[in-house]
């Protein structure tokens, strides 16, 4: 075995062992019929092509790829599907971008040569988060790779498109729709995101035609969109408002274009209290104005451009940009004398999550797909257990979305994305759906229908993932074998666009849910809790953290062509912690990222990262680096067997009851969906019971002259950590693969720690009488190191110790662990194990721990005047903090709104410096006696 470095070097380490593990195939799924082992299945949510890695990538593939390799260490038959997709609209966006630098436009190409240029991008440059993924250790069947444009996955759209459409729930029809004008698309309702914004409820007066005898009349109405009265086809009022009985039936005149637009009466729109209790409507720019067009017969009249401008039925106004159109009208309006004032409005402002700018409610003609009846399987299949969302908080959620589900637009007015396979005939208008081009009419035979300009809505082939990536609609043997998936985890904020959307179509398709489990996960956020940004300056590259980068670095990929001081102002606001990193974050490794990660519950809805809290996961690495590099010396060599040991002495059978225990708990976490309960366990175990007791322990044996117990600890150790290793390694697989390979290990191991079997409770054995003495010795220990600590008696001074004891069992057990509490309490020879007599010897200090009594000598190792000194300094803190804590439990407000848990937590505190005051009182009478 070669020699370890004196430290873990990360940046060596990892890029080795993916290389490894991918020539190796060791993620690799079989569908070798011969192959019996259950099969686990989770399919990857395909990052964006567009996309680079940020903290929410990070997430999902840590969380996913611990469940993955957590099953293929228990024997399963694993796929962990990876995959990209199209991002239609990001897409083509990007490539436009680059077109304008070149003084293009996509039209000056044509679809074609458009299309072969996104293509050439995506070969280029796109799907570069997926080699960041694999830097995260990411365990996926690369070799299986889909994207949602391949050959195989465009006819899965299209089958699914054709069957969707033959069986009546894909149509064609006119509707209001939410048009993105930057893009020119239109959007379904959930890629709109309404923003909180203050804006202006305008009023204005039209005039009432045909009103002899009773003067000029006019009709009041308020809005917060004014241009759109260029568009307004009607006015309604409530029928039981009585202000307005007098107008039913009458008409007003438009002050701008020639329309004579009539008084409705409309209950369903009208809130007599909202405004004037007159309503303009607008049926072909706004929601709920198209369906009181409908109601009443309406004529919908467009007045917008696709992008975004006034266009003829504007009149004067044609030509200007919806902002601009708003101060024009205003300003008309003013002229005429018909603005009626205005005041501030709270609103929601709906935003195209593709571009960031208003989006327009716009009158068109888009393909839809009626969801009602997929809706209402997939409701069923959560109802009824078949699927079970986790954390179950969100199933409410969930069934009121697909309660409340709307008919979802499908088509988009772009180039990049598969193509609606329709044909429109020129002859007789017919439409031809097909799985196949169409050369000609298949109603009146016309030759070369025209095929649909418009593609599919990157969220349609999304929906298929489940199957299409199986090979669907063939009957492959991986379709056999892996659908439906276990387990689909994702972030809790696609639950609608694409979980919801998985479950409609994967049952619909295939018969059955996609997947058992629908696990989500919470939002990273920053250390203050506010969402990532890069408006706020917050954002943090995980690849930064992994392999170090200076603060320079870090707030120019955050705020460009901002200041640096401009910049890191924002960042520290962010992360307080910053400040101990000096001049940028160090290299921590995707080990130390990774378990960080895991010990946020990712059940919680935000996840508040911290640098701090990666520095300290990072010790952690280091810290299973150091323990092994120790252990070395003394195993190194060391041939093993495959059974469990069967030790005699008392550490190694309490060390091995802890490793079941642990085990125990970090599948139960894995299981349950509770990887912080899971890794939390693991941390514990290994930090402060093997490092910090057991490897202590060993010290004193493998010192000593007794050759069966040296050769007993040498075995047990071997195992122990080997175990540790594997029961990590889904955690931090870099650094355990590494260290795995250097600890002695028994015959027949698989060629990669990630193939080796995850432990289980066979093996450890589960010893109570272990642990029930162990804690009386490590009680013992600690009651004497605490006394040590307390009085800052010097780390190489001994100490006498006293050990009292009335029940005969204990004090033997103290004096067959005599060597160990002499060892690790740095005691002036052996402890005096005797029984309790009730008096104190003079100049010792004496604690209490369980049914132990503890005596500690200070005499000799500490100053009488320096102790008086330091204990009254001590008292003087303990009896401040005891009257604040005192303060705070008395403050009726902090009970009545304090968490429960926050209010006991206080409570045991105060407890805690009571006692530490009591004992500082006891200490001071010993002054005399040193």
């Amino acid at each position: 075995m070669s020699e370890m470095p004196k430290a873990y070097e990360p940046e060596e380490v990892e890029p080795r062992w993916y290389e490894y593990w991918v020539k190796e195939g060791v993620f690799r799924a079989s569908v070798d019929p011969n192959d019996q082992r259950p099969t686990y299945v989770v399919s990857m949510p395909p990052p964006n092509v567009t996309g680079s890695l940020h903290m929410g990538h990070a997430l999902f593939g840590t969380i996913q790829d611990v469940l993955v390799r957590h099953k293929r260490m228990q024997g399963y038959n694993v796929l962990w599907q990876p995959g990209l997709d199209h991002a239609g609209i990001a897409t083509q966006t990007v490539v436009e971008r680059q077109l304008k630098r070149e003084d293009l436009t996509r039209q000056d190409l044509g679809r074609d040569e458009f299309l072969k240029r996104v293509w050439l991008w995506k070969e280029e440059s796109g799907g570069r988060i997926l080699e960041q993924m694999k830097v995260l250790g990411c365990s996926a069947d690369w070799e299986r790779l889909k994207f949602t444009m391949d050959d195989d996955m465009s006819i899965a759209v299209r089958e699914a498109f054709v069957q969707l459409y033959e069986q009546g729930l894909i149509y064609r029809d006119t509707r209001l729709i939410n048009w993105d004008w930057e893009s020119r698309t239109a959007l379904s309702d959930l890629e709109v995101e309404n923003e909180e914004a203050i804006g202006e409820l305008y009023e204005f007066a039209y005039q009432v035609i045909g009103a002899e005898g009773e003067g000029t009349q006019e009709l009041i109405v308020a809005t917060t969109r004014p241009e759109t009265m260029l568009g307004d086809t009607a006015v309604a009022v409530h029928p039981d408002d009585a202000r307005y009985t007098h107008l039913h039936g009458k008409q007003l005149k438009h002050p701008f274009v020639d329309r004579v637009i009539p008084i409705i009466t409309d209950g369903i729109l009208v809130d007599m209290e909202f405004g004037t209790g007159a309503v303009k409507v607008t049926p072909a720019h706004d929601f709920n104005d198209f369906a009181t067009g409908k109601r009443n017969s309406l004529e919908e009249i467009n007045i917008l451009t696709l992008d975004g401008k006034i266009n003829q039925s504007g009149g004067r106004f044609a030509g200007l940009s919806v902002k601009d159109a708003r101060k024009a009208v205003k300003a008309a309006l003013a002229e005429l004398g018909l603005e009626r004032g205005s005041k501030p409005h709270k609103l929601q402002l709906p935003k195209s999550q593709r571009s960031g700018v208003v989006v327009e409610p716009m009158i068109s003609t888009q393909w839809f797909l009626n969801t009602k009846p997929l809706a209402e399987k997939a409701l069923r299949a959560v109802a009824t257990g078949e699927t079970t969302i986790v954390p179950e908080e969100w199933r409410k959620t969930y069934d009121h979305w697909l309660n409340n589900i709307q008919d979802w637009c499908v088509s988009r007015q772009l180039w990049w994305g598969h193509r609606i396979p329709a044909w429109h005939c020129a002859q007789c208008a017919h439409v031809t759906v097909s799985r196949d081009s169409v050369s000609a009419c298949e109603k009146c035979g016309a030759a070369q229908p025209a095929q649909d300009p418009d593609v599919l809505d990157t969220w349609f082939s999304s929906a298929l993932w489940p199957f299409s990536t199986l090979g669907w609609p063939n009957q492959t043997p991986e379709l056999q074998r892996f659908y439906p998936s276990h387990d689909m985890e994702t972030g809790y904020d696609i639950l609608f666009f694409w979980v919801a959307r998985m479950m409609m179509m994967g049952i619909h398709f295939m018969g059955k849910p996609p997947f058992a489990r629908i696990l989500l996960h919470g939002l990273v956020v920053d250390e203050t809790g506010d969402k990532m940004s890069k408006v706020k300056g917050n954002t943090i590259d995980p690849l930064d953290l992994i392999h170090g980068s200076p603060f320079q670095a870090v707030v120019e990929k955050t705020l460009p062509g901002a200041s640096f001081d401009e910049a890191f102002k924002k960042f520290k606001k962010a992360y307080p912690s910053v400040a101990q990193f000096g001049e940028g974050f160090p290299a921590y490794g995707t080990d130390a990222l990774r378990f960080t990660l895991a010990s946020y519950s990712p059940q919680a809805k935000r996840i508040a990262l911290s640098p701090k809290r990666i520095e300290g996961y990072r010790n952690f690495c280091n810290k299973v680096f150091n323990a092994i590099r120790y252990s070395m010396t003394y195993i190194d060599g060391l041939e093993v067997n495959a059974g469990v040991p069967e030790p005699k002495l008392l550490m190694n059978r309490w060390i091995l009851s802890r490793l079941v225990h642990a085990v125990e708990a970090s599948t139960r976490g894995i299981e349950d969906f509770r990887l912080d309960e899971g890794s939390s366990a693991l941390y514990h175990f290994f930090w402060d019971e093997l490092c910090a007791w057991f490897l202590e322990l060993s010290k004193p044996v493998f010192h000593g002259d007794d050759p069966n117990a040296i050769a007993e600890t040498k075995v047990v150790l071997a195992y122990v950590i080997e175990a540790s290793l594997r029961a990590l390694h889904p955690y931090i697989p870099f650094v355990t693969e590494e260290l795995w390979h250097r600890v002695p290990r028994a015959p027949g191991q698989p060629k990669s720690l990630a193939l080796a079997l995850y432990p289980n409770r066979s093996d450890g054995r589960v010893d109570p009488p272990a642990e029930e003495a162990m804690k009386v010795v490590m009680a013992a220990i600690t009651a004497a190191r605490t006394v040590r600590s307390e009085h800052e008696i010097h780390p190489a001074a001994e100490i006498a110790v006293r050990l009292r004891s009335n029940d005969a069992s204990t004090r033997q057990l103290l004096q067959a662990e005599s060597l160990a509490i002499a060892t690790l309490v740095k005691t002036q020879g052996p402890p005096v194990i005797e029984p309790s007599d009730g008096e104190r010897p003079k100049g010792h200090v004496l604690t209490v721990a369980g049914k132990l009594e503890v005596l500690v000598g200070l005499k000799g190792l500490v100053e009488a005047d320096k102790e008086a000194a330091r204990i009254e300094r001590k008292l003087k803190k303990t009896e401040k903090d005891i009257q604040v804590m005192d303060q705070r439990l008395n403050n009726s407000k902090f009970i009545g709104n304090a968490p429960p848990e926050v209010v006991t937590e206080a409570r045991a505190t105060l407890d805690d410096l009571k006692e530490q005051k009591q004992r500082l009182i006891e200490a001071s009478s010993l002054v005399a006696e040193l």
